[in-house]
């Protein structure tokens, strides 16, 4: 499906020169002089290798249909998630940096949306909330309750 530019969302997969791309995020420029453009950060979804285009508003660019299914995380080493598909029970590896920062939050058990294209996962979304339990933290400091203040904590994950 062909969308304008200015149309592309972070989250969106789209086809450019030949090659399938994960859009992480996008920017829209407006120059004093000229017509805007948008500058895209994305991934591509073979390799994993990062790029940025440059896009005029008015050009447009393929959209790919992106299929998601829930999933189970069993566990993980290293770089590499191991999950199972919820309704078949097939189990799969894709690599951790699929889901970018939010990886950090991951814990055995989750429920997670994957997002993939002609089979090929391209990128795993976790739930809008995660609770997680805290392990460790700093001692409280004495006389500090005029405004609020934070310490470092270390959470069970």
């Amino acid at each position: 499906m062909k969308i304008q530019a200015n149309a592309i969302r972070p989250g969106n997969v789209i086809e450019h020169d030949g090659k399938q791309y994960n859009v992480l995020k996008i920017q829209i420029l407006q120059p004093g002089k000229g017509s805007a453009f948008i500058h895209v950060d994305m991934r591509d979804v073979r390799t994993g290798i990062k790029t940025n285009e440059r896009f005029r508003t008015s050009e447009s660019v393929e959209k790919l249909n992106v299929e998601e299914k829930t999933c189970t995380m069993l566990y993980a080493e290293d770089d590499i998630l191991n999950l199972m598909d919820t309704e078949s029970y097939d189990q799969f590896a894709v690599n951790k940096e699929l889901a970018g920062e939010a990886a950090v939050f991951l814990s055995e058990g989750m429920e997670l949306t994957v997002a993939t294209v002609e089979g090929a996962p391209v990128s795993v979304r976790l739930p809008v909330t995660v609770t997680l339990a805290v392990t460790e933290a700093d001692a409280v400091v004495k006389g500090q309750t005029a405004s609020s203040s934070f310490k470092p904590a270390i959470l069970e994950n």
